[in-house]
């Protein structure tokens, strides 16, 4: 069972001593508060000047792992160039990405767009979020007793498509590439060296890396629900609070 409050205050302040740092964070819900219109979404002001100024200490490192579109990421987050941004659940490095999907993979994603779009239109207030490499179905804003039958209606729909499913919170995504948080959280590990790696994440999708921590790992999670961290905050505020600790910790 995860725990929180001043055991994750002593555990960061004792992870800021490594010798190399690497912190990391899921943007919606994490660092941004869940919104209805994902446009909207804008990460805590003293969360993001936190995780900035964590990514100019020496020998530390800091990023954001979404799964959003790296673009949308960039442009919603507004981090600078100094935080590692990674899209697509852990897809998305680099602004040369869509070169390595082939052709094939471009013709399933229209259709998965193509099959999604036309569930929306049987139920209202659901909407379909076009990425490189998915397409996500979003039913939060759709009528609570109908999501469920919407999130079902669209898995059936994809059956005999050659897709990677991913379940999150009033969303399915589909994806033509396989994709994982953990291998992205373990990629960003290795280039940066790090001794150890402080995870935030609030989502089903962010069990995968937190799956991958070690034991001198923190995996904090944000909001209720099962998870493999060992710490839990409430809220986006909660962990604008925990960064700002480890930052402290750090300086």
């Amino acid at each position: 069972m995860a725990v929180s409050g001043d055991d994750l205050h002593r555990a960061l302040t004792a992870v800021a001593r490594v010798p190399r740092l690497l912190v990391a964070s899921d943007f919606d819900g994490t660092i941004a508060p869940i919104v209805s219109n994902p446009a909207d979404a804008a990460p805590i002001p003293a969360a993001a000047a936190a995780l900035a100024a964590l990514a100019t200490l020496p020998f530390t490192d800091a990023a954001l792992i979404s799964g959003r579109a790296l673009r949308d990421l960039r442009a919603l987050s507004g981090a600078p160039a100094d935080v590692h941004l990674v899209g697509s659940h852990g897809s998305e490095f680099d602004a040369g990405f869509l070169d390595a999907i082939d052709e094939p993979a471009k013709a399933l994603l229209a259709r998965l767009e193509q099959t999604m779009t036309a569930l929306t239109e049987r139920y209202p207030g659901s909407t379909v979020e076009i990425k490189p490499i998915s397409v996500a179905f979003h039913v939060r804003n759709a009528a609570p007793e109908h999501a469920q039958r919407a999130l079902d209606d669209a898995l059936n729909a994809v059956q005999d498509f050659d897709i990677h499913v991913t379940e999150g919170k009033a969303v399915r995504e589909f994806a033509v590439i396989d994709t994982d948080k953990g291998e992205a959280l373990d990629r960003l590990r290795e280039s940066s060296d790090a001794s150890a790696v402080v995870f935030f994440g609030d989502d089903v999708t962010d069990e995968k890396a937190f799956a991958r921590l070690a034991e001198d790992d923190i995996g904090v999670k944000v909001g209720p629900g099962q998870t493999l961290a060992r710490y839990r905050v409430d809220s986006p505020d909660d962990v604008a609070t925990a960064l700002s600790v480890l930052l402290h910790a750090r300086r």
